[in-house]
């Protein structure tokens, strides 16, 4: 029977058959907002809660049927594209009559019982595989009622539940939460608060608060490093977010997720800085001294997630 659930949310993708996040083959569903603004993000269409449009100028073409269709006379080409974001009601016209796929929107809003309808596709594929459901994003905390709503059906439907957070969040919200799901991706940026500032936008006070927190609860716990050059890929860094996974109960297993560059590309289709460039992604042999390091600690750890 369909879910009733009345509660939306804004979701920017649902990737299925994933074989990461989690066990077995599971469907990722990614919420838009977030309250870090890390420097490494490979989705900064995440990042705010709201709609959003993206211009891919190689996919442009110049025909102008973007500014005729605007309703708010929003778009120009002077001598570029541009939209005045001050003007625009995101009412997507634009990105309907685009089919050189130069305009697209990121984000739309959906009903639990609409999602719930799209996993139920893979149904087969998660109890076979002992798979199932992950919220990613942004931060998916961030829309924590319609989170809350989405693993209460997810889990009324059988389904192995998991979540990729940052903890950035209210105890109270996680109370919430917390008793529908099976396992927490937690992500450790560091355990230093002034570099944590620097490159995320926040302090990790709260985050590592919430990690005791969560693992006071008692459900189980992969902790999750990005490995960023510059920021935390020292061995004394490693070592110092490993003692602190270890102190935390019910955590076992580090997963150490090297920098990468994919996400790149988008900030320009967003006009957004992006604040790394030049940076390269870390070598396969200083990934597995990392890898050493976690051990050493005491813990297991997995080049990867």
């Amino acid at each position: 029977m369909e879910t009733s659930v009345p509660t939306k949310g804004i979701v920017f993708d649902i990737q299925r058959f994933s074989v990461h996040d989690g066990p077995g083959i599971r469907s990722l569903v990614f919420l838009k907002g977030c309250p870090l603004r890390c420097r490494w993000c490979s989705n900064p269409e995440s990042q705010k809660k709201d709609k959003q449009i993206m211009f891919i100028d190689k996919n442009c073409i110049h025909c102008g049927k973007c500014v005729e269709v605007c309703p708010q006379n929003a778009i120009s080409f002077n001598p570029t594209f541009s939209i005045d974001t001050s003007k625009c009601d995101l009412c997507g016209k634009c990105v309907d009559i685009c089919y050189s796929k130069a305009l697209n929107m990121t984000g739309e809003l959906h009903s639990v019982a609409e999602v719930i309808k799209v996993l139920k596709k893979d149904n087969i594929h998660y109890r076979r595989s002992g798979g199932g459901i992950t919220l990613s994003g942004g931060e998916p905390l961030f829309q924590s009622e319609f989170a809350k709503e989405l693993l209460k059906e997810c889990k009324a439907q059988g389904w192995h539940t998991a979540i990729e957070t940052t903890a950035y969040t209210s105890k109270q919200t996680l109370a919430e939460v917390l008793p529908w799901l099976d396992l927490v991706l937690l992500d450790i940026k560091h355990t230093n608060k002034e570099k944590h500032v620097e490159y995320t936008g926040k302090s990790n006070e709260r985050i590592l608060e919430n990690a005791r927190f969560i693992g006071e609860f008692g459900v189980p716990i992969i902790i999750r490093v990005p490995v960023i050059p510059g920021f935390n890929n020292e061995i004394s860094e490693i070592e110092e977010i490993s003692r602190f996974a270890k102190s935390i109960n019910g955590v076992k297993e580090v997963h150490l997720l090297p920098y990468h560059r994919l996400g790149e590309n988008k900030y320009n289709y967003l006009e957004y800085e992006y604040r790394l460039k030049g940076i390269e992604p870390p070598e396969r042999e200083d990934m597995r001294i990392l890898k050493e390091t976690v051990e050493k600690i005491g813990m297991q750890c997995k080049i990867g997630g």
